[in-house]
Parts: structure tokens; sequence; C-alpha cells
């Protein structure tokens, strides 16, 4: 077990991905994963095993999985090994496992994942003061949110807050367009409305929208949301009518709609449509709404003058609300209406899309014969092809094709087989972790090599 290649693992989730590990836990493989651990140095392996085996009460081999990876130096084996320790019930180990020393301290990140252990083992105090120094970051202000709901902290919460969202209520009279951090508002509001003081929450956000005085366009969505939540239509009705319509107005449609005032909310969206400096921010709240009435005809035309656009185009969208609503045919005649100048700009996507709704369509000879018509080398055309073997049935014929294809991750190939019940088959078949590494290596060796002077290092 090489730490660099578990380091590289991690940062690209190489090996046997978490998507896979994802998938032989879904179908009780176990087994499969400590062997790939102890066997291949697998990381995700390990974690996910050393879980589950926790989770059914087999805490010593859950330990024995992480312990080679705790040897190599792999930190993150150290928390998992807490966790676990923790859910047995052997609450100091599990803690003096992980507690940070004063350079830990420092760390945002150390001090995150070290108050969620204090607050599993009911140590919410000190997780809170753990917390506290780090609290001018959006995303520590927001795990004390998290971490404290439901534990009757609100009020302490609150205070930690306050000051700091009065520094972002101030910043843009003062002319400060970077201040962090940039959530106290929207969370303060969270709070407020958690501990069951709803009207304040709705005053001193309103109070801020209303004045100007907020830093990021998450504190108008943070209000929006507020007051849908509980039924504030006239709130909402001043705010999505106001300078903010484009963020909010679709908040006010949908919170008519759930009054059961269905009909207002798709004439004030039309009438927005119709009126509206730029009206197609817009189209989409009206065709979700057309959507969940099955009015899907109606939702296409809301949609259509979008559809040539470069930038705000509906197509997409469209199509897959046509496929969510049991209609791919009418979805390949809408694709097949393009331009031939749509196509050609848009090759890959209107190819692969057109593959999957004929499968869709369950029209597979179709599709295998328009995919012999694409360009071999189109983006994700080998793994369209080898999902309508599939889908007939032809499974030997799809592992063949995805096999050959030498530019794709081995993972193809491995979920195939995961999902026809071949799990270690599929293990058995990857490169190991060293190997893939090297390959990437390789690979980025010769994006290097065959950049010019002025390209990105990326």
């Amino acid at each position: 077990m090489d730490i660099e290649d578990l380091e590289w693992q991690s940062r690209t989730l190489g090996g046997i991905s978490p998507r896979l590990v994802t998938m032989l836990v879904e179908r009780g493989e176990v087994e499969l994963l400590v062997r790939a651990a102890s066997e291949r140095g697998e990381w995700f392996c390990a974690q996910a095993a050393a879980r589950e085996l926790s989770r059914v009460g087999e805490v010593e081999r859950a330990l024995d999985v992480l312990e080679p990876f705790i040897g190599v130096g792999w930190d993150r084996a150290r928390w998992v090994r807490a966790e676990v320790l923790l859910e047995a019930g052997r609450v100091e180990p599990a803690l003096d496992a992980v507690r940070p020393d004063e350079g830990g301290l420092a760390s945002e990140r150390v001090c995150h994942d070290f108050a969620g252990l204090l607050t599993k083992a009911g140590r919410l105090e000190e997780a809170i003061s753990v917390l506290t120094p780090h609290l001018d970051r959006e995303w520590m202000l927001s795990a004390l949110v998290e971490l404290t709901e439901g534990q009757g902290r609100d009020e302490q919460v609150l205070e930690l807050i306050a000051p700091r969202a009065q520094r972002a209520r101030s910043a843009r009279g003062e002319e400060r367009w970077r201040v962090h951090p940039s959530n106290s508002q929207d969370l303060q509001a969270q709070v407020l409305e958690r501990a069951g003081r709803v009207d304040e929450a709705v005053r001193i956000l309103g109070a801020d929208v209303a004045a100007g005085h907020f830093v990021v366009g998450n504190t108008l969505i943070a209000y929006a949301e507020l007051l849908r939540r509980h039924g504030r239509l006239e709130e909402l009705r001043v705010l999505g009518a106001g300078e903010h319509a484009g963020e909010t107005l679709a908040y006010y449609a949908r919170a008519l709609e759930d009054d059961g005032q269905a009909g207002e909310a798709e004439a004030v969206l039309r009438r927005f449509i119709a009126a509206g400096e730029y009206p197609d921010r817009f189209r989409w709240p009206l065709i979700e709404l057309l959507g969940r009435q099955g009015r899907i005809e109606e939702a296409v035309e809301v949609g259509r003058p979008t559809f040539d656009y470069h930038d705000a185009c509906l197509f997409e969208g469209v199509i897959h609300l046509l496929h969510e609503a049991g209609r791919p045919d009418d979805a390949l005649a809408l694709l097949d209406q393009r331009s031939a100048e749509f196509v050609e700009e848009h090759a890959s996507w209107f190819g692969s899309n057109r593959i999957w709704l004929l499968g869709e369509a369950d029209r597979h000879e179709e599709a295998l014969v328009y995919a012999e018509t694409l360009p071999p080398d189109m983006y994700g055309l080998t793994v369209g092809k080898a999902w309508i073997l599939e889908e007939m049935g032809r499974l030997e014929e799809a592992l063949a094709l995805l096999r050959a294809d030498t530019d794709l991750r081995p993972s193809e190939v491995a979920e195939l087989l995961i999902r026809h019940g071949r799990a270690a088959e599929a293990i058995a078949g990857m490169p190991s972790l060293a190997e893939q590494h090297a390959a990437s290596r390789w690979r980025e060796a010769a994006i290097q090599a065959n950049s010019g002077p002025n390209d990105p290092p990326f």
C-alpha cells in the first residue's frame, strides 16, 4: 500500500470509485469490499466495509480492515476508526484517536470533523467551542447551524451569528463587497425560524432585503423561500413584482400554486414573459407549472422561442420534461426538428441524446443503426451503444465493445458487470491502483507535452 496512490485515489476518485462501492454495498457485497481493501489497497472499499461491518456489530473486523491504512499514515482511516469506536459506545478512545493538537485546532477541516464527532458523542458544548474560532467562514457557520439543530441551543447560536449578520448587513453601506461569512443573514433567519420566531425572521430579513442591506443573491432566495414556506403571499407578491423579480417571482408563483391559485400563478408568469425586459428567465417556472398540470404541449410552446439560443436555451429541459412524462417519441420528434446548424454545433450532445431517446422509446435496432452513422471518436458513443446492447439483452457484446475502447475508464466495464450480478468478476478485472495511477500520470504528461506555450495549465 502506497500513500501516494491513496492520495491520488482520494483526489481523483480513482481505483474502485465511490460509485462502484455504492453499487457493491447496495448488493450486499461486503466481503468483496473487505478483500479489495486488504488485497488491492482500495481506500473507498475499506471505508465502506468498515462502516458496514460496524453497522452490524462486527467492530473488531471493521477495525482490522482500517489498520493497514492507518499503518501507512492515511489520516482519513483514523477518522473512520473513530466513527467505528464511537458507534460501538467507546467514546473516549474514539475522541482520543483524533483529538486535535494545537496545529489541528488551527485547521478548519479538522475542527469541522472533530465537532461532528463531539456532537454524536453528546458533547455539544465542546463541539461549539471547537467551531467558534472558525465561524467567519461560510461553511463553518453552516456547520454550526446544522450540528445544533434540535439540540435546544438556538439562543446560543443566535448570539454567535448576530455580530456576523450585522457586519454583513452594513457591508454595502460601507462599500465592502467581499464580506465573510456572507451567509450569516440567511442563517440567522433560519435559526429564528426553527426556534419558532417566524415573524421575527421575516421582519429582520425582509428589512435587510428592502433596504438592500445584503451582499449575495442567496439572501434574496433565502427570504423568498422563507416566505413561501409560511404562505406569506402578500410579502412574496411585493418581493416578486419589484426590482428582484428575476430572482424571486418564481417563488411567488409557486406559493400561489401551493395555495390553490394555479391559474393566478400562470397569469402572473405570462404577464412577466409578455412585458418583462428579460422574459426568458420566467419561462422555466411556467414550463414546470404546466408540466405539473399535464399540459405538456403548452409547456413545449413556452420554451420553443429559446430553442436556438446560445444562452438561456430551455431545449434540454423540455426534452427531459417530455421523457419524464413518458413521451420519448415526442422528445425525439422535437430533437429532429433542429436545424443542421444546431446539430453541427452540438454534435456530441445531439448524438448521445438521440441514442438515449431511441433506447427509451424501445427503438433499439434503430438506435444501433443511427450510432453507426456517427463519428467513431464521438464523446460518449461507446457507452451509449453498450447501453443499447445491454437493453437488448446482448450483454457479452456490450462488454466486448466497452473493453475494446482503451480510452474508457475501467469502471464502465465494472459497472455493467455489477449490474448483472458479476461483482467478483468486475473487481478482478479492474487494473490495480498503482496501474491506474501510472496511467493517469502518463495521460497528464501527454497533455502537457501536447499543450502550446499559451495554453492554460490544465
